[in-house]
């Protein structure tokens, strides 16, 4: 057996932590030994999020307030070097849901959600990258992707945007930053939350869960990688810590029981013709060429809970 990660003498940051996974990815932290600096836009939420890190022995503060501008970003690393003497793990976890079908979908609801994920995790890095290459000393960065922005969602355009998005910008961090030992990765969660009990098919286990301690069956631990909070914590904890300085630039799945890695976009088939492609010469290649192995669209749709799970080896 691996000895306890330990992150004594760490100090970790972790926006939209007054709740859910931001709360679980805090307390797990502060459990392996880091000091958390706690953010979330609700001022009670945040406290709580405090006494929670307490009563794990972990040391914590608060710092209230809406990720996006960059005035919260610097308000998050200052406070991380004032109270604990340095920054070495950010964690963006800050995120707001507006779902709608393109054609209803406002403005104001597009940009919201852009703004609270894409800037919010831009100006959220960028201080923190500023400040750990000062620092000297490395860093730990981890956003937060989703399966919606690797796959896409009906009525998710504005999340499906943000969530790719975050994922482009950590491939891109990971490079630039890996002369200041500093990694950046995406973690790509599925979890019983607020966001994902609004999904009509996980609602009903989410709710018995919350309101009973239903433990969540296994074909959704197993067959469709959904699970507590809790089991995504770990995840965040390993990559936050030393064990982790070799993993830079991945896109990381995990939920219920389920550990994987997403592949980066390329190229899964391609074909040639002399002097370049005409529109008529597109016509007539696609059937027996690209078109053959056409890409799917969206995320599978969950399996009914009674049919057997069985695992990659099995299949094979």
């Amino acid at each position: 057996m691996a000895e306890a990660i330990d992150l004594t003498g760490k100090t970790a940051v972790v926006t939209g932590a007054g709740r859910g996974l931001g709360l679980a990815y805090a307390t797990a932290l502060a459990a392996a030994g880091a000091a958390v600096v706690v953010n979330d836009v609700d001022e009670a939420a945040a406290a709580e999020a405090v006494r929670s890190v307490r009563d794990v022995g972990g040391r914590a503060v608060a710092v209230v307030g809406p990720v996006g501008p960059t005035d919260t970003a610097q308000r998050l690393v200052a406070t991380a070097f004032d109270e604990f003497d340095g920054l070495d793990v950010l964690v963006t976890n800050a995120g707001v849901l507006r779902d709608s079908v393109l054609w209803k979908m406002s403005d104001e609801d597009f940009d919201t959600v852009l703004d609270v994920h894409v800037r919010g995790t831009f100006t959220c890095v960028r201080a923190a990258a500023i400040a750990m290459r000062a620092q000297g000393r490395g860093g730990r960065v981890i956003v937060a992707g989703s399966p919606t922005g690797q796959r896409g969602t009906f009525g998710q355009t504005n999340y499906a945007a943000a969530k790719a998005a975050i994922v482009g910008m950590m491939r891109t961090w990971a490079l630039e930053l890996a002369r200041a030992e500093i990694t950046v990765n995406a973690l790509v969660p599925v979890a019983a939350t607020a966001m994902t009990k609004t999904i009509p098919f996980f609602a009903p286990h989410v709710e018995a869960y919350e309101r009973d301690g239903v433990p969540l069956p296994e074909a959704l631990r197993k067959g469709e990688g959904f699970g507590t909070v809790e089991d995504v914590a770990g995840l965040v904890v390993y990559l936050a810590s030393d064990a982790a300085r070799d993993v830079n630039g991945q896109a990381i799945g995990i939920g219920g029981d389920r550990l994987a890695l997403w592949s980066h976009p390329r190229e899964t088939a391609t074909a040639y013709t002399d002097g370049g492609w005409t529109s008529d010469a597109i016509a007539t290649a696609w059937p027996s060429t690209l078109g053959r192995v056409p890409e799917s669209v969206g995320i599978p749709a969950p399996r009914p809970l009674d049919e057997p799970v069985r695992s990659e080896a099995a299949a094979r």
